[in-house]
């Protein structure tokens, strides 16, 4: 019989590999709620440019992040492969679109290094690694993190609103 801390120790060396671009990014498989196929999206005035709207997944209104504009990447057309990846953060279900989901995969700590440092004193604080598999370079991020206090109090107040509308 599992423990759930036996559960846990498994579940935190497995990572959900998708791509943006051409790079593989990995994210804790323990951060992820649901996995699901692009679809209509509520665009919401005064939003930054990344955060593309809310989506209704079955009555819960949905924040959506596009996770390439977030990491300060080039714009890209959504297609039969773009996904969003749905997380839920301090109570708020947010969901990141990436360019194609890969698969789930464990890596291990031993196979994961430090984040390099940026010279100008920069500290990215959602890259939590790189580890290489099968010959790939992935960059570990923390979905957790890629968004600031700010922006997620923000999300919550407009989720506030609509729910009370």
């Amino acid at each position: 019989m599992h423990t759930n801390i036996e559960e846990e120790d498994i579940m935190k060396n497995k990572y959900l590999t998708c791509f943006i671009e051409e790079q593989v990014y990995g994210i804790s498989i323990v951060d992820v709620v649901q996995i699901t196929g692009m679809q209509e999206i509520t665009e919401i005035p005064e939003f930054p440019n990344y955060a593309k709207g809310v989506i209704n997944l079955r009555g819960t209104i949905v924040p959506i992040i596009d996770l390439r504009l977030r990491l300060k990447k080039e714009g890209a057309q959504y297609d039969e492969r773009t996904c969003i990846i749905i997380t839920n953060i301090e109570g708020l279900y947010i969901g990141f679109i990436v360019d194609s989901v890969n698969d789930v995969t464990n890596i291990f700590e031993d196979d994961i290094s430090a984040p390099p440092q940026m010279g100008n004193g920069y500290v990215n604080t959602y890259i939590t690694g790189i580890a290489k598999l099968n010959n790939e370079i992935v960059v570990l991020i923390d979905l957790k993190k890629v968004l600031n206090e700010k922006e997620i109090e923000s999300f919550n107040m407009i989720n506030e609103e609509i729910k009370g509308a």
